[in-house]
């Protein structure tokens, strides 16, 4: 008959075990079950990522912007701008760097014109009622547009050029997206004459 050495290091590994389990079920003794047995993995839609005052629920829009034309393709790394009347040069200047505070932002990328034309109205519609003085709008640079056209860029340059929120544009700083992105200035609805700080 053969006998099986005692193993001292063994039983000390098992109750050091042991001791480790019941610490380990003392501290989850709170913990509730999960029901099943799967991780479940949702593909969420797009949303239109928009400031923090905002919500893409409202129905009504102030104004429409034109389609009796097709406006001029601009090129997908071309730097776009427009400065309305009246503004001044500082100003202008501190919005081409980017030294402005942006208060909210609306992601058209990768909407179709259909989807982004309301979108952008009702974002500009409710930004002039919070009082809202500078937004940036992410368009992209039409990459993957059909024969690499910047559709939705272009569209944008003539929309808000339109517009009678918009007193000035131009696309942002490299770190903010660059040529696939516009910082806008809007105009004030409450009268106020105070410039950007």
């Amino acid at each position: 008959m053969q006998h099986r050495p005692y193993n001292d290091m063994a039983d000390k590994n098992d109750s050091s075990d042991d001791h480790e389990f019941d610490l380990f079920r003392a501290e989850m003794r709170d913990a509730e079950r999960l029901h099943h047995d799967r991780l479940l993995h949702t593909k969420q839609k797009p949303e239109v990522k928009v400031g923090k005052y905002f919500t893409s629920s409202a129905q009504t829009r102030s104004e429409h912007f034109s389609d009796m034309f097709s406006p001029e393709t601009v090129g997908n790394e071309e730097y776009l701008e427009y400065r309305g009347p009246g503004i001044q040069h500082r100003v202008f200047s501190k919005l081409r760097t980017g030294k402005v505070h942006i208060e909210a932002e609306l992601d058209l990328h990768g909407m179709t014109l259909a989807h982004a034309e309301p979108t952008l109205s009702q974002f500009l519609e409710q930004c002039q009622q919070q009082g809202i003085r500078c937004v940036r709008v992410i368009h992209g640079k039409g990459w993957g547009s059909k024969n690499n056209k910047p559709v939705l860029k272009s569209k944008l340059n003539h929309w808000l050029r339109e517009s009678n929120s918009v007193l000035a544009f131009c696309s942002a700083t490299i770190t903010d997206g660059g040529t696939g992105a516009l910082y806008v200035l809007l105009k004030r609805t409450h009268g106020s004459s105070k410039e950007m700080a």
